[in-house]
């Protein structure tokens, strides 16, 4: 019988439990961390320890972006395009290793995070 990791059981929980908005800003807030990862490696002269943080960053750029209801609001063109550029760059910065790009990234993501934050919090607060 195995045993399993009692963070990985409340973060497979608050998953499970979270509203779309919750995800959406869980998603932004890992997405923001993978990109702070890699820029620290880069930083540290650590490019092979970037890869896999920017790899990931991509996969969320990725899942985002199939999961954005283009039509859904007047916005959401807009949304898409952002984060068509956002994977591209993230493509770039990996290939390239380049800190530039994927600090430029990071400063879009937390702009993205923070907006989605704020949204969430106004959604729960409208609810409320």
């Amino acid at each position: 019988m195995s045993m399993q990791n009692p963070r990985d059981t409340y973060l497979a929980a608050t998953v499970q439990t979270a509203s779309p908005a919750q995800l959406l800003v869980m998603l932004c807030e890992r997405l923001n961390l993978d990109l702070e990862r890699a820029a620290e490696a880069l930083r540290s002269g650590r490019p092979s320890d970037a890869h896999a943080p920017l790899l990931h960053a991509q996969e969320i750029v990725l899942e985002l972006r199939a999961s954005l209801k283009v039509d859904a609001w007047e916005g959401g063109p807009g949304l898409a395009a952002i984060y068509d550029f956002l994977h591209g760059q993230l493509v770039k910065a990996n290939m390239a290793k380049d800190l530039t790009i994927t600090e430029s990234c990071l400063t879009l993501v937390a702009q993205l995070r923070d907006t989605w934050r704020d949204a969430a919090m106004s959604l729960l607060q409208a609810s409320a």
